[in-house]
């Protein structure tokens, strides 16, 4: 189990903000370079200490936005993150499902619908995630949980609890991930993504082995493999992501890229392919999604299918 850390200032190294601005990341989109490990390690150890001036922060946080991170920044990054996570493992070995803490607008979540299936068919599954996270604020499995009346601003002990009694789990974000939850101001004054909207969705607080997240473009799912294999902190077996609607985890109807990735032994692979909605049956339309309240709809969706409605 890990527990969130205090960051001593007189730990801090050379490589403020301001100087990786000026020295290193922040010329611009095809002039700035990355970042060592060591210096990625010491900007984000500053951040959770709350040590940058807000202008700087802020001016970090474009930059690498874009300049797009290295592997080796995120899972440094990544790293120092679940430093201060606090992970309890529940007895099961479940899924972890990562989608976008930022939610969703338009269309259902099918994540928990398809996660307590999985758990009734014998596959424990995790889900986590915040409350209107910036920079949308959109609904998320949070939200459509709460309208099932499932319990979610849980300690991370009860979460793992919560797997071990049904098969399936919520962490809150705010539980498990304070030190991230403590830039949320920040974040929302910043009115686009940064890269803790990517780093987020990687803490897994069930210390599971396989890793279940989404993407917009298959370029952004390998560099998320590849941040895994860079962290010290994760050793995971899989890693499953999939092309959904809204950049969520969801299968498309039609046609859904999936990215996956696998370690067995000392050896690896990862590889890419289409999932084909009407080969399994799956006769709907992207329209047949849309809903107007996606926490109330899909919950509504969740319960037809939990109980053979749908």
């Amino acid at each position: 189990m890990a527990k969130a850390t205090e960051t001593d200032p007189e730990t801090f190294g050379e490589w403020p903000l301001k100087r990786l601005m000026t020295e290193v990341c922040g010329s611009g989109p095809k002039s700035a370079d990355d970042m060592s490990r060591s210096q990625a390690t010491e900007a984000i150890r500053r951040i959770f200490a709350g040590e940058p001036d807000q202008t700087t922060l802020g001016a970090f946080w474009l930059s690498n936005r874009w300049k797009r991170n290295s592997p080796e920044e995120l899972a440094a990054y990544v790293d120092e993150m679940c430093d201060r996570v606090e992970s309890v493992a529940p007895d099961a070995d479940p899924v972890d499902c990562g989608a976008n803490y930022d939610g969703k607008g338009e269309t259902a979540i099918l994540g928990a619908a398809a996660g307590i299936v999985a758990a009734g068919a014998g596959t424990p599954v995790v889900t986590h995630s915040g409350d209107r996270v910036p920079t949308q604020k959109q609904d998320s499995y949070k939200h459509v949980l709460d309208e099932l009346g499932v319990r979610t601003e849980l300690e991370p002990a009860v979460s793992a609890e919560m797997v071990d009694e049904t098969g399936f789990g919520f962490y809150y974000q705010p539980a498990f991930n304070p030190a991230v939850q403590e830039l949320w101001s920040r974040r929302d004054m910043m009115g686009v993504r940064t890269f803790v909207n990517t780093i987020e969705t990687l803490a897994n607080p069930a210390d599971a082995d396989v890793h279940l997240g989404s993407f917009y473009h298959l370029a952004f799912a390998k560099k998320v493999v590849e941040t895994f294999e860079e962290s010290h902190t994760h050793d995971l077996d899989r890693v499953i992501m999939f092309q959904g609607m809204e950049g969520y985890d969801d299968i498309r109807p039609g046609y859904t890229k999936v990215a996956e990735w696998e370690q067995t032994g000392a050896e690896t692979s990862f590889t890419d392919y289409e999932i084909e909605t009407p080969e399994y049956d799956m006769g709907f339309e992207e329209a047949d999604l849309e809903v107007e309240d996606v926490a109330a709809d899909s919950a509504e969706l969740t319960e037809a299918v939990v109980t053979g409605g749908a």
